[in-house]
C-alpha cells in the first residue's frame, strides 16, 4: 500500500500529483491519500498581496521572503514542463476545510476522490478557487461526483476531529512536509524521491536509485 500525504496550498505537491497518479496505473494499485495541513506561517511568516502583486501585509523577514520566492520560481520551472498554470497565492490559506472535504469524498470512492483532488489543485493554482469557502467546497464535492449531503455536519464535528487527530499523528510519525510517500512504513519526502518510490513499489530490484536523475526530470 502506498500512502501519499498532500496539502492543496503546496506548489510542490501540485506538480507531483500527475506523476504520482502514474504509479497507480504502472503498478495496479490505489493510492491511499491523506491531508497533511502545513502551518506555513510558523516557519515562513505571513504576508498578503493585492491582485497587482503589491504587498499589503507583511510579517516576513528578508530571508523568509527569499525562501518563498525561490520555492515559487523552482515550482514554476517544473510546472512549465507539464504546461501547468501555477500562480503564486496572495496569502497563506487555511487549507484545513479543503482537507476535511478530501476526507469526506474519500469515503465515497477512489474515482470521486481523484476528481476532487484534480479540480481543487487545478483551480486553486489558477486563483479560481476559494478553499476556505464552505459553499464553494460543497459545490466542488458535487462536481467531483460525490454526494455533499451531510458535509456541513461532518465539517463541524467528526471531520474536524478526524483531521486534527490525524495532524497530531502525522507529527508524531515524523512526517513534516508534502508530498510525503510512505511504503511499508518507510517515508520518502518530496517529489524528487519518485524514482525511489517506484523502485520500492517494484520490489526494490537492484541498487537504490539516485534521487537526481533523468527519470525525475521526465516525471515532473
Amino acid at each position: 500500500m502506498l500512502e501519499v500525504y498532500i496539502d492543496f496550498k503546496s506548489p510542490y505537491a501540485f506538480i507531483a500529483k500527475d506523476p504520482t497518479y502514474a504509479l497507480e496505473q504502472e503498478f495496479g494499485i490505489e493510492i491511499d491519500w491523506y491531508p497533511l495541513t502545513l502551518d506555513i506561517g510558523s516557519f515562513l511568516g505571513t504576508a498578503r498581496t493585492s491582485d497587482s502583486g503589491k504587498v499589503v501585509e507583511n510579517n516576513r523577514s528578508a530571508t523568509q521572503w527569499q525562501s518563498v520566492k525561490y520555492a515559487y520560481m523552482d515550482a514554476r520551472r517544473y510546472a512549465s514542463l507539464r504546461d501547468l498554470t501555477l500562480r503564486g497565492t496572495q496569502k497563506i490559506w487555511d487549507s484545513s476545510k479543503a482537507a476535511i472535504a478530501l476526507q469526506f469524498v474519500k469515503q465515497q470512492g477512489h474515482a470521486p476522490l481523484k476528481s476532487y483532488i484534480d479540480i481543487t489543485y487545478d483551480r486553486f493554482w489558477k486563483r479560481e478557487l476559494d478553499i476556505e469557502d464552505v459553499e464553494v467546497l460543497k459545490a466542488l464535492i458535487t462536481e467531483a461526483g460525490a454526494d455533499q449531503e451531510g458535509f456541513d455536519e461532518y465539517l463541524a464535528g467528526p471531520g474536524r476531529i478526524e483531521h486534527d487527530s490525524l495532524q497530531e499523528k502525522i507529527l508524531d510519525l515524523g512526517y513534516f512536509g508534502v508530498p510525503t510517500y510512505v511504503i511499508d512504513g518507510e517515508m520518502y519526502f518530496g517529489r524528487e524521491h519518485l524514482p525511489r518510490v517506484r523502485w520500492h513499489l517494484a520490489g526494490r530490484p537492484g541498487p537504490l536509485p539516485d534521487i537526481a536523475n533523468d527519470t525525475i526530470l521526465e516525471a515532473v
